[in-house]
């Protein structure tokens, strides 16, 4: 099929090519393209036809609009982007048209409304929306779905943590359940449904101890990877990187091949809140890469699903190795189970067992607060022994000596 010829419009960053045989008005019709470039990231957008409308300075004046609204975060960058908050927008006034005419809405009928705007409007992942709804399904709509605004009190969900907690689940449910419900609640403030705080403020909260403690043995992680590779080369391949550089199973399914540095053996990671960090590559798992490399773009992932797209979870067959492999057989404390996520927790142990300070260790996992990396100290060799038997040495003994001398003086 013969490519398309680009001509170059009057004004800069416009081009269009024309139709072959259909005409508007006595000339061709005339297709229109743009682009503009912000932060050295050049972004081409579609147009449209003569006959839609369009024109060259129609398409110079959204260009540059659009790139202003790039440097400045302040609207959309692209036609799809645009067309989607005009019917977000559209929508949001259609509910609020709909809601002022119903102050008796429940909050099951409200929050049907919120899903709906929300997961059209938000970057957020789909998986979230649809865990968010699970939540909502099996304990929020039970226990208040049937009631309005004005009828939810705080005893409504010290019923809900007792009966939550009641039948085993964890504070971390508990949690989330409250967190779904303060966020619809702040979005019917939007509304003039409710005009005070949401009421699980007044409800305490059983602490949450998420804490891991589990992390794999040499011998475990040894006959984990000898396991894998057998079954799938992609899940021990991920696995090898987890437990060699500490990478979020999330993080490891955005790698692109741009952000892999072999001349300094290293990969930039940007974690779910936007926050950039080197991992090092180790011999093993740089030869790893080195293999896997072949020439692939550098907005390409490393690793894929089937259809070339970008994974979403690390798949059955790491859950079912770890399964036959028994690491979990008598295991009923979940912070106690092997997962892949107790791969990173791995890379951390191993650190602080070979004296890696926890600073150190903290800026490779990219923890935001040492704290976080402190349930490793424990770890340490011999760290407390020998602290204790330093206080023992130093400061006990000197002392004694110091007190025998005087009283012997």
């Amino acid at each position: 099929m013969e490519k398309q010829k680009w001509e170059k419009a009057s004004f800069p960053g416009v081009r269009f090519y024309k139709h072959k045989t259909r005409r508007y008005g006595v000339k061709y019709d005339q297709y229109f393209s743009g682009s503009y470039q912000v932060n050295k990231k050049r972004k081409n957008i579609g147009f449209g036809w003569g006959s839609e409308g369009w024109t060259e300075k129609d398409v110079w004046e959204k260009l540059n609009q659009y790139k202003y609204n790039a440097k400045n975060g302040t609207g959309p960058t692209t036609l799809k982007e645009e067309a989607r908050l005009k019917a977000l927008e559209k929508e949001s006034f259609a509910i609020r048209d709909d809601l002022e005419n119903s102050k008796n809405i429940t909050f099951a009928q409200f929050y049907d409304k919120y899903y709906t705007l929300s997961a059209n409007g938000s970057m957020s992942k789909e998986t979230t929306f649809i865990k968010e709804k699970s939540y909502f399904k099996v304990w929020l709509l039970p226990a208040i779905g049937h009631l309005k605004f004005c009828e939810i009190t705080s005893i409504h969900f010290e019923n809900l943590k007792t009966n939550l907690l009641g039948k085993d689940r964890s504070p971390r449910t508990l949690q989330q359940c409250f967190a779904i419900f303060d966020k619809v609640w702040n979005h019917a403030k939007k509304y003039d449904l409710v005009n005070v705080d949401s009421p699980t403020k007044a409800v305490v909260r059983p602490r949450v101890e998420n804490n891991c403690t589990r992390f794999y043995t040499h011998d475990e992680a040894g006959l984990l990877l000898k396991k894998l590779k057998k079954r799938s080369r992609q899940v021990h391949d991920m696995t090898l990187f987890s437990l060699h550089t500490g990478v979020r199973a999330g993080e490891i399914f955005s790698l692109t091949w741009g952000v892999v540095n072999f001349e300094n053996h290293s990969a930039l990671i940007r974690d779910s809140k936007g926050k950039m960090r080197h991992a090092f590559l180790t011999d093993t798992t740089y030869d790893m890469l080195k293999k896997k490399y072949n020439g692939q773009a550098p907005s390409d992932l490393l690793f894929t699903n089937l259809k070339g797209q970008k994974l979403k979870s690390i798949g059955h067959t790491f859950i079912r190795t770890v399964r036959d492999l028994k690491f979990n057989d008598g295991v009923t404390d979940r912070r106690d189970k092997a997962t892949f996520h107790t791969c990173r927790h791995t890379f951390a142990s191993w650190h602080v067992q070979n004296g890696t300070d926890l600073y150190t260790v903290k800026e490779l996992l990219g923890h935001s607060t040492i704290q976080l990396t402190e349930r490793y100290s424990h770890l340490r060799p011999d760290g407390l022994k020998k602290a204790a038997q330093m206080f023992d040495e130093k400061v006990i003994k000197t002392n004694v000596a110091k007190l025998e001398k005087i009283e012997n003086g």
